[in-house]
Parts: structure tokens; sequence; C-alpha cells
């Protein structure tokens, strides 16, 4: 036979406190299996859709400059990843690759500025983490700063302003 003890009340607070923090716990994995649930169904169609914002972009930018071997940017896209590598030649030479995730619900962007004195390239990494608002729309945030871009033209003019100036952040 067993009998019931009443608790005291430092174990009512602490059992108290454990139930609040498990509740916690339960929202966020809740959240986090929603935005990867967001992710895999329109991860890889927002990723379509700043690559093809990205290359109107370029070129609408080279098409301002036709015959200039100094504005002649060049495109790689690998279609089955996603990943795009964008080529400045020099004199302000730029390459910029962004690499999607999809896994870690992020794009991995690495700028290399190449001057034409003897200093070494410059190299920054960024990442772009996709967020969502709570509306089921996936959206991408700066990870560094938390700026949230709304549209695939506000992430293309971000990622693209330093490779069309050749000058970084």
């Amino acid at each position: 036979m067993s009998t019931k003890v009443a608790a005291a009340d430092w174990i009512k607070n602490i059992v108290d406190d454990e139930r609040r923090r498990d509740a916690v716990l339960l929202e966020e994995y809740e959240l986090a299996a929603r935005k990867a649930d967001l992710v895999r169904r329109s991860g890889r169609r927002v990723i379509d859709e700043l690559r093809a914002t990205v290359i109107r972009d370029l070129d609408a930018f080279v098409g301002e400059f036709a015959g200039d071997p100094g504005r002649n940017i060049v495109i790689e896209t690998e279609a089955d990843s996603g990943a795009l590598v964008i080529r400045k030649p020099a004199p302000s030479a730029v390459a910029l690759t962004v690499t999607p995730n999809l896994g870690d619900a992020a794009l991995v962007c690495v700028y290399r500025f190449t001057h034409a004195s003897t200093l070494p390239p410059r190299e920054d990494r960024l990442q772009i983490m996709f967020t969502d608002d709570g509306s089921d729309v996936l959206q991408m945030k700066h990870h560094g700063t938390g700026h949230v871009f709304l549209t695939s033209d506000a992430l293309s003019e971000f990622l693209l302003t330093p490779v069309l100036t050749g000058r970084p952040r």
C-alpha cells in the first residue's frame, strides 16, 4: 500500500518551473518542425526565384555596359543544388559563391575580392537564413544583422551590390 504525501511548497515551485520549461521546449520544437516543413515545401522555390532574379539583374547591368570587358560578369549555376557562382573580372575582380543548404535552412555566401595590387584577396563570408514569419511564408534573413529580405529582388540587390561595384560592404 502506498501513501501519498503532500509535497512541500519548494517542491511544488520546482515542479511548476519544470512544467513551464517543458511547455517552452515543446513550443520551440513545434516551431522548428514547422519551419523545417516549410523549408522542405518551399525552399527550392525560393532558391529558384532568387537565381532567376539574380540572372535578370546581372543581365540588366551587363546590358548597360555592352562591350566593356571590365564589366563582363559571368554566372555559373548548378541546377541540382541551386548554387550560383558569379565572377566579375579585373580591375575590381570579385567572385561570389552562393551555396544553398536546405538541411540547415541557409544560404552560405562567400565573396572573394581580388585587388590589382599585391595584396592578398579578401574573403567575406555571410549566412542568409530561411525564416518563417508565422504566416507560412518563407523569407530570408541575414544571420549577422537580422535584416529580413521580403522579396528576391531585395536579396538580389543586397548580394549583387558588392559584385557590381567591386567594393566590400
